[in-house]
Formats: structure tokens, C-alpha cells, sequence
């Protein structure tokens, strides 16, 4: 089982906590976040990936802009000076704790974060980093169980 993910996905599931543009896309989401838990493998694509399906509509431009593709190769670049193998077409295997745990101290010190520098949810991002994670969906020690985003009120992006 792979998820295809685009390499600035891979900064947003660190901090993913159960918000996001739509009802839909929060749904998708967790379905991936779960799938990750469970240990799913990573795939690196170029462009739309198994999170981008979420969105519907307007929202799905946002997916094929240049600004969602320049974020991919600044977290790339990023996720590769902290020595992660990170090209489209290639897998990266699974996330484990240790793998996530040295992701999220990078994140949280700053150094993966050129992505993220206009990203609209980069305050809710921060205020996950800076509580430790503690309310973050991904956790490979939960085994694909993640907080029910029921009851979650979407956040506006715009």
C-alpha cells in the first residue's frame, strides 16, 4: 500500500490535526494520516497526490498553481539538506517514529519550513510545532487510529 504524496505533504501531515479547507478534504486527510499511522508506505509525486483528491471545485485549482509547486521544491530541498531522499517518481518508505520524530524537530526549528513561508494555515502549523505535536494526528504508536474529526469546524484558508 503507497500514498502518493507531493513533497510539501509531507510537512503539512506533521502537523495535520483535524482541519482544513472542507469537510471533504478533512475526510481525505484522515484517511490518509490513518493510512500512514498504519505504516503505508510514501510515494513523492509531481502535482495533485492522494490529499489533493479532498478538494472539490475551486479548491482543486489550487492543487496545479505554481505556488502549490514551488512549495514542493522548497520542501524537497528542504527535507533533502536534512538527508531524506525526497524526488518525485521515488518512494521513501515508511514513516517511523524515529524518521518523524527528527521531521518534526527540523520542522519545529525551522529548518523544513521555506514552504511554508506563505502558506495560509502556517499559524496553525506554528502553534502545533510549539505545543510539541501533542494534538497532531500522525503517530505511527497509534496504529492508524487518529482523533475523529467529527465535530471539527473546517478552517477557512481564504
Amino acid at each position: 500500500m503507497i500514498v502518493r504524496l507531493r513533497a510539501h505533504h509531507l510537512l503539512c501531515i506533521l502537523t495535520y490535526r483535524g482541519k482544513g479547507y472542507s469537510p471533504a478534504f478533512v475526510r481525505t486527510m484522515s484517511r490518509v494520516v490513518a493510512r500512514l499511522s498504519r505504516g503505508a508506505r510514501v510515494g513523492i509525486v509531481a502535482g495533485p497526490d492522494d490529499i489533493c483528491r479532498g478538494l472539490r471545485g475551486g479548491r482543486a485549482r489550487h492543487c496545479v498553481r505554481p505556488s502549490a509547486r514551488r512549495r514542493d521544491r522548497l520542501a524537497a530541498a528542504d527535507l533533502r539538506r536534512a538527508g531524506e531522499a525526497v524526488r518525485c517518481g521515488r518512494s521513501i518508505g515508511r514513516l517511523g517514529n524515529r524518521r518523524l520524530a527528527a521531521w518534526r524537530a527540523g520542522f519545529a526549528a525551522g529548518r523544513t519550513r521555506r514552504a511554508c513561508a506563505a502558506c495560509p494555515w502556517a499559524s496553525l502549523c506554528d502553534a502545533t510545532a510549539e505545543a510539541g505535536f501533542a494534538e497532531a494526528f500522525l503517530d505511527r504508536r497509534k496504529r492508524g487510529r487518529v482523533a475523529s474529526p467529527t465535530g471539527v469546524e473546517p478552517v477557512s484558508s481564504a
